[in-house]
C-alpha cells in the first residue's frame, strides 16, 4: 500500500539534507580560500549527485514500497534539486552581501586573469569585466543559482532516473503490499 504523501512534503528532507552539505562545503572552501578552485567544485559535483541518487531511493523505498515509474524518480529530482537550489541561492546572497562582499572581486580578478592568459584584446577585456561587474551581483547571482541549480538538476535527474526506476507487476506487487500488512 502507497504512502499517500505529497510528494513535496517526501522529498522536502532530501533537499535540505543536500541544500546544507552545500552550505558547510562552501564554508569549508571558504574558510580554506578555495572558493575560486574548479576542481573543488567538480568533487562537489560528484557529492550532489550522490545526494540526489539517495534523496530519490529514499522516495522510493520509504513513501513508493520500492517501486517508481521513471517520470516520478524524474519529478522527485526536480523537486530535491529546486529545494537545495532555493536554499543554496539564500546563502549565496548571504555570503556575498554581508560574510565577503570582497569574495566578489576575487571572482572577478580570476575572470580577467583568465581572459589575459587566453589572450584577448585589452579592448574586449574591459568590455567583458564590466558585463560581469553587472553579473556578479549577490542578487543576480542567488537568482540564476535557483534557475541552473533546477536546469541541472533535470538533466542530473534525467540520468539518475535510469538508475533509480524500479517498475513491478501490480498484481504481485498488491499481494507482496497486502502480504506485509497482515504481517504488521
Amino acid at each position: 500500500m502507497e504512502n499517500k504523501v505529497s510528494p513535496w512534503k517526501a522529498n522536502l528532507n532530501a533537499g535540505i539534507i543536500i541544500g546544507l552539505l552545500g552550505i558547510i562545503w562552501t564554508l569549508v572552501m571558504w574558510f580554506l580560500d578555495q572558493t575560486t578552485n574548479r576542481t573543488m567544485g567538480w568533487i562537489f559535483f560528484v557529492v550532489l549527485l550522490i545526494g540526489l541518487f539517495l534523496g530519490i531511493k529514499s522516495y522510493r523505498d520509504k513513501y513508493l514500497n520500492g517501486f517508481i515509474t521513471y517520470g516520478q524518480s524524474l519529478g522527485a529530482g526536480v523537486i530535491i534539486m529546486l529545494y537545495y537550489s532555493i536554499i543554496s541561492a539564500i546563502f549565496t546572497y548571504i555570503l556575498y552581501k554581508f560574510i565577503d562582499p570582497n569574495l566578489t572581486e576575487k571572482m572577478l580578478a580570476l575572470a580577467e586573469e583568465q581572459l589575459v592568459e587566453r589572450g584577448m584584446a585589452e579592448s574586449l577585456i574591459e568590455q567583458s569585466m564590466q558585463i560581469q561587474k553587472k553579473v556578479l551581483t549577490p542578487l543576480v547571482m542567488s537568482v540564476s543559482s535557483i534557475f541552473s541549480g533546477v536546469f541541472f538538476g533535470t538533466i542530473f535527474s534525467l540520468i539518475i532516473s535510469l538508475f533509480t526506476k524500479k517498475e513491478g507487476n501490480p498484481l504481485i506487487d498488491d499481494s507482496v503490499a497486502e502480504e506485509k500488512e497482515e504481517e504488521s
